[in-house]
């Protein structure tokens, strides 16, 4: 049986947590944090240890893989500290906001043969790989276009977005990722515009808050994605590819499918889901599989550190675009 740890007692980290604590082919060692009120009602809820310091439980010889799931700005010496004591690693994207320093660490990951894979949870969701299979399996035809729609209930905490990179960092690498995913081709060029619709304020950081994003590939293939850090009605993400023989589209999901006709209302339905973490429980668990069953097959990872690179360069790449306004090659 794997024995797995898991860095980080934060939001993220609670949901590996508990993923691996009801996984019965894996067991859960221990959960780290420097937030000691977090990471012992963390562990004292799902019956492992808790330790304050991460660096001391990669060392364990009780733990044979890691999960980290704590702040970007550690990502990088916790995951090559695992890789070289060869324990695989999940690590939450992304490895690092400075594209130096990601890729020297990525190349030092290579070179060991490390077993990292970058947690771009949204390939995991049962309704994207479904849409994926339908690619993959030739119904759309050619894939000719992308949209992704990708907007948030709310605006995060300041200090949050203070630290987080940015939007195109933080928010919409996601969203890159899925792209290149999808259109099965890495995208040339970018267009992208960036605004402070909800808080104006956000330009001491500075950041925005709204923003829209054209990639083209070397084919010609193109996508748009259009993302919010507010959304008044919920959590709104879909996906839609068309290609030379149809399109295939998922919508966003809510508690109930139950649909109401009144002869006040027509097609009454259920709020939106309001939180990330609600819409994509799925896609947390089923990640976790995949990277348990790359680890049992000896397999490779389905979402590697070099992905992270290339998400990360499209980010960049689009901050540049929406400065200065113009197109930019990637």
């Amino acid at each position: 049986m794997l024995r797995i740890a898991v860095l980080g007692a934060g939001r993220i980290g609670k949901i590996h947590a508990a993923n691996v604590a009801a996984d019965r082919r894996v067991k859960l060692v221990a959960v780290a944090d420097p937030y000691k009120e977090a990471v012992e009602a963390l562990a004292a809820d799902l019956g492992c240890d808790a330790s304050l310091d991460c660096k001391s439980v990669v060392d364990r010889e009780d733990v044979d893989a890691i999960i980290v799931g704590t702040p970007t700005d550690t990502h990088i010496d916790l995951t090559l500290q695992a890789v070289r004591l060869g324990k695989p690693v999940l690590c939450e994207k992304p490895i690092d906001l400075d594209i130096d320093r990601a890729l020297a660490a990525v190349e030092e990951i290579e070179r060991l043969n490390g077993r990292v894979m970058l947690a771009f949870n949204r390939r995991f969701d049962p309704d994207a790989m479904r849409l994926k299979q339908a690619i993959d399996e030739g119904e759309v035809g050619d894939v000719r276009q992308v949209i992704i729609t990708s907007r948030d209930p709310g605006l995060a905490p300041r200090e949050y977005l203070r630290h987080s990179g940015g939007i195109f960092r933080d928010m919409t690498i996601h969203d890159f990722d899925t792209a290149r995913w999808l259109l099965g081709e890495d995208p040339v060029e970018v267009m992208a515009m960036g605004n402070r619709l909800i808080d104006p304020g956000l330009e001491e950081l500075p950041d925005y808050d709204s923003v829209m994003v054209l990639l083209r590939t070397g084919s010609g293939k193109q996508c748009h994605i259009n993302g919010s850090r507010q959304a008044v009605y919920g959590f709104d993400q879909r996906l839609e590819v068309f290609g030379s023989k149809g399109m295939v589209l998922n919508e966003n999901h809510r508690p109930s499918s139950l649909r109401r006709w009144t002869s006040e209302r027509t097609e009454a339905r259920e709020p939106l889901l309001n939180f990330f973490l609600e819409r994509h429980a799925d896609s947390y668990r089923v990640e976790l599989d995949h990277f348990l069953m790359a680890l049992g097959q000896n397999g490779p990872m389905p979402a590697t550190p070099r992905d992270g690179i290339r998400a990360l360069r499209i980010a960049n790449a689009a901050i540049e675009a929406a400065n200065l306004g113009c197109a930019v090659r990637i």
